[in-house]
């Protein structure tokens, strides 16, 4: 095997959706052969590795996060040598690869489910199998993130089991040896494949206490951290139970024992609760690379809220930065107007905002939220709470490559979600437009690279409730970013001494100076832009 290529300390990673990305087949969805037949836009990016989504057996009830055979690529994505293919040729191109690996749940298809219900004690034991209460009831009155009750009855074994999704999603019991041994071998399995690094689903909701008392009800403080809406009666819980933290950030060094000290390992947090200091236990030495938070996502378009975040990590850059994943409604329309000047923007914020960062699929185009109707929705939780659905399946309609072509060139079938876009936001029409967001998006990137910005010597940060002011040193220079979040208002250039370069943006290209190409050339001298 190839020696292992080094990771940077703050990484830029490409999230892509294999089932939206590309399709090669005809099927309507996307494969592994359509992303290596894409792979040069995203080098052209200036990204340092490309994240993969799920491509695993899956019976894709909850998009493709309910896994069957986590060793095996599922046939409607191509083959394990399709796999060997990708791997290659992303690192061919200069860049890392990671995977999904989710060990918090399986299907409830996966054989030692299937198993444990035909009565084999010893697969009964990998996941969380529990008596009912004298009366007939669950064990205690957890509730899974998805707002229903986290115990599902089962007639054939007369006990309930545990998940924290749906209930096709049974939880694993990771303190389990059958189980740690599954997961070793699993990212044995891929890292023998050539991966890079993983991504782990979940991570903070790993494990919980084993006598299952009651979670208390939350009280207004917490309730109003709980990651998810106010209407999902799982925010209206303490989950001081169910989820165990503490012991989660402790088990990650398992994980980083079976990885190896040059993998990237990249957790995702599901708890809006002490979310930084949850993250940062988790990211101490001899665990995870980085966790990430809901908190970008949640109050991205709130100065005061990142700045009071930037100084809560205190120079621990240890949770990345984004705004739009596979389970996240597009952030332009959701923390903007949907607009290429709201696109730059969050471009210039990843840019310059210090640590990791995390680019998903289509954000480089600007593609705003897409409306879906109730019959082409497929996500459960979207349907769950509809018409008021958090949004999840809008991320996932697939993207546009060529503006001319049947389905926006994505695929000669039907696509396996419908899609509406505008003809300006597809890669074609974007490619050879200087002023595209595509193209913005490659100097900001170009930027973040040659700049580093991303890794302060030194940070101050200040914010009023339309800015953000950064003053950064960085490599024996000092700089100040100043980012304007007002639709309306806009921004003199802020005093500075003369050896100070100012990258200024904001909303409002009428009153700022507009972003151009000069704005990545003479770093040196005063920088004015806006998104407009």
């Amino acid at each position: 095997m190839a020696p292992r290529r080094m990771w940077p300390d703050a990484p830029l990673i490409y999230n892509l959706y294999p089932r939206s990305f590309n399709d090669t087949s005809g099927s309507g969805e996307g494969d592994l052969k359509g992303v290596i037949e894409k792979l040069d836009h995203v080098a052209s990016l200036g990204v340092d590795a490309i994240w993969v989504g799920p491509f695993f057996i899956s019976p894709l009830a909850d998009g493709g996060y309910d896994i069957a055979d986590h060793r095996t690529v599922d046939p409607r994505y191509g083959t394990l040598d399709d796999f060997d293919d990708l791997v290659r040729e992303i690192h061919d191109r200069g860049m890392l690869v990671m995977i999904d690996q989710v060990f918090n749940h399986t299907s409830a298809e996966h054989a030692w489910f299937q198993a444990s219900i035909d009565g084999d004690e010893e697969k009964a034991d990998c996941y969380v199998w529990r008596d009912p209460k004298p009366d007939g009831t669950p064990p205690n009155n957890w509730i899974s993130q998805f707002g229903m009750p986290a115990w599902t009855w089962n007639h054939r074994r007369q006990q309930y089991y545990h998940h924290q999704f749906l209930s096709c999603q049974p939880n694993l019991n990771l303190r389990n040896d059958l189980v740690k041994t599954m997961f070793r071998e699993t990212m044995e399995f891929w890292l023998d494949r050539g991966v890079d690094g993983f991504r782990f689903d979940v991570v903070t909701a790993y494990l919980f206490d084993e006598d299952m008392p009651d979670n208390p009800p939350a009280r207004p403080v917490v309730l109003s951290k709980v990651t998810g809406p106010n209407h999902n009666p799982y925010s209206y819980q303490d989950h001081v139970y169910d989820l165990l933290q503490g012991d989660g950030a402790a088990y990650t060094e398992n994980m980083r024992k079976w990885a190896g000290k040059d993998i990237y390992l990249l957790g995702e947090s599901n708890t809006g609760n002490q979310s930084v200091e949850v993250a940062q236990s988790f990211t101490r030495e001899g665990r995870l690379d980085a966790c990430y938070t809901t908190d970008p996502m949640q109050v991205g378009n709130d100065p005061i809220a990142l700045m009071n975040i930037l100084k809560a990590l205190d120079g621990d850059w240890c949770t990345p930065w984004w705004f739009t994943s596979h389970d996240q409604p597009r952030h332009i329309s959701r923390l903007g107007d949907g607009s290429d000047a709201c696109a730059r923007f969050y471009a210039t914020l990843l840019a310059v905002l210090p640590g990791a960062a995390i680019m998903f699929q289509g954000e480089e185009l600007a593609l705003p939220q897409p409306t879906l109707a109730k019959a082409e929705t497929t996500d459960p939780f979207d349907l769950l709470y509809w018409p008021d659905a958090p949004g999840r399946e809008g991320p996932r309609v697939p993207m546009p490559w060529k503006s001319r072509k049947k389905n926006y060139g994505f695929t000669t079938g039907d696509p396996w979600l419908p899609m509406r876009w505008e003809r300006d936001r597809c890669v074609d029409q974007q490619e050879g437009a200087e002023d595209s967001v595509l193209n913005y998006y490659r100097r900001a990137m170009a930027f973040r690279k040659e700049v580093r910005l991303n890794a302060p010597d030194k940070l101050r940060v200040d914010a009023s409730t339309s800015a953000m002011s950064l003053r950064i040193a960085r490599g024996g220079k000092d700089w100040m970013v100043v980012l304007n979040f007002s639709t309306t208002e806009s921004l003199p250039v802020p005093t500075r001494s003369a050896d100070t370069p100012v990258l200024q943006t904001g909303w409002d290209g009428r009153r700022l100076l507009p972003w151009g190409a000069a704005v990545w050339e003479g770093l040196d001298e005063e920088v004015g832009a806006s998104c407009g």
